[in-house]
């Protein structure tokens, strides 16, 4: 499993794919790598939800792994619906003839940036963007 990761400018117009890093032991110091090396205002954590709004079975384990985030890093974790994010970045792929299957990597960190564009759409409308971690 891995995790995708975007950024964005510092007047949240652009965002866009940085990398993605392995899930499991190591994640949460390179996770804390990148955010010392970006220095973003907060974290954004996709949460797994079904299409009907209730939390997917990973939803625990992401609320976990969000939490040793929260307690790693000194800006704020915040948990995101990511429903569709993953397909919608792969169609993108399909639709631009990139082979799905060989390109998972980039399908995340562009999952990623789906997410992060859809916090900076609700921040820009004044609405709610999740819950803290």
């Amino acid at each position: 499993m891995r995790i995708g990761v975007a950024a964005c400018d510092s007047e949240r117009i652009l965002a866009y794919p940085v990398d993605t890093v392995a899930a499991g032991d190591n994640e949460i110091l390179a996770l804390k790598s990148l955010v010392s090396q970006y220095g973003p205002s907060a974290v954004i954590v996709g949460l797994p939800l079904n299409l009907d709004g209730e939390e997917a079975l990973a939803a625990q384990k992401v609320r976990e792994r969000a939490q040793g985030l929260t307690l790693a890093i000194d800006v704020p974790v915040w948990l995101v619906d990511e429903r569709l994010t993953t397909a919608q970045a792969a169609k993108k792929l399909r639709e631009a003839g990139r082979n799905t299957k060989r390109a998972r990597r980039v399908i995340d960190a562009s999952a990623a940036v789906g997410i992060l564009e859809s916090v900076m759409r609700a921040q820009e409308q004044g609405q709610a963007i999740g819950s803290k971690a």
